[in-house]
């Protein structure tokens, strides 16, 4: 079986139906689920052949108190190294299962089929695992790569309308990153379209993944390059720290408006282009105003876990297709957002 990409030769990404992929990518080993309790619900054939374990759902149980039950169960089922570790599910069961499976027994193998859009296009792809402490993003967690990450574009039928638009963020954000032709690509379709053409779904999914994979590939441990894909993401955690109005693609968008208005300020950005970027965001159904103000999101900035000596580390867009990365120092990025 031929994956759609490849990371590092270690991680195989293949975009395709899930129940004919799995058991010919499947390792003949004792395989172990996690999902969640929606999943088992809407795709409960996906998860009937096997031993599984269910988490909750939502952004509260991406802690370290359920990776600890998780290792629970696993002791519960004689888990041991031979065991390989199936994550089903969206972006917090895969960040969840990956960390848990990377972490029990100093490592199992594990591998993920990605239900969301956002799942799929970001948070399943690229070896990022990990939880939340006390609300702040992913600050207990590691790098490693799944063997393999399946999407299946006909899961994303079940999908709330909510869910699927926070996916879209992911993607606006990665053709602003790397792809101007997906972004005109996007500016000519409409949100429904995108909903009912899966054809045209799966080619917008592959470009986005073939963005991250790249990136990725160049840099894993996120020392320079990788840090491009956080493109509104500081502020976005921010917006989720602070409030509960907005979910993570959500507050994505709204990240990514104010950084590109901030890039405008620095000449980094034409007028034109940041025209583009809140058009196109509006015209997929996101709103772009932050629903916490400036200065309550200026105090969860300082604590993003990507500052570096006092310094933060801000990716700017320079285009539709092109971003750069650059220092500023918390007091000149506050006197840009005021």
């Amino acid at each position: 079986m031929t994956p759609t990409f490849e990371i590092h030769d270690e991680s195989r990404i293949y975009i395709g139906s899930a129940s004919e992929l799995l058991p010919e990518i499947l390792p003949q080993k004792r395989i172990v689920v996690i999902s969640d309790t929606t999943i088992a619900h809407l795709h409960a054939p996906l998860l009937a052949s096997y031993e599984t374990i269910l988490i909750g759902t939502s952004e509260k149980i991406k802690t370290l108190q359920t990776i600890e039950t998780i290792y629970r169960r696993f002791i519960e089922l004689g888990v041991d190294r031979s065991t390989f570790v199936l994550a089903i599910g969206g972006g917090i069961v895969t960040d969840i299962a990956g960390f848990a499976a990377s972490t029990y027994m100093r490592g199992l193998q594990f591998g993920f089929v990605s239900t969301t859009l956002l799942g799929q296009v970001d948070a399943s792809v690229g070896g990022k695992n990990g939880v939340n402490i006390d609300g702040y993003k992913n600050m207990a967690g590691c790098f490693n790569q799944p063997a393999f990450v399946i999407c299946d574009p006909s899961l994303l039928s079940t999908l709330p309308e909510r869910e699927f638009r926070a996916g879209l963020a992911e993607v606006i954000k990665a053709a602003i990153i790397a792809d101007a032709d997906l972004f005109a690509q996007l500016e000519s379709t409409t949100f429904d379209q995108l909903r009912q053409n899966t054809d045209q779904l799966s080619d917008i999914i592959a470009a986005s993944i073939r963005i991250k994979a790249d990136i990725v590939t160049h840099d894993e441990r996120e020392t320079g390059e990788r840090r491009k894909l956080n493109l509104g993401h500081t502020l976005a955690h921010a917006i989720e720290k602070s409030s509960d109005q907005m979910i993570h693609g959500e507050a994505v968008a709204v990240g990514t408006v104010l950084i590109s208005e901030v890039a405008v300020k620095l000449g980094t950005l034409s007028v034109t282009d940041y025209g583009r970027i809140v058009s196109l965001h509006k015209q997929m159904g996101f709103v772009t105003e932050s629903p916490v103000s400036i200065s309550r999101m200026l105090q969860e900035v300082g604590k993003d876990k990507k500052n570096k000596e006092g310094m933060l580390r801000i990716v700017l867009p320079a285009g539709i297709g092109d971003c750069e990365i650059m220092p500023i120092s918390p007091e000149e990025f506050a006197r840009l957002l005021q």
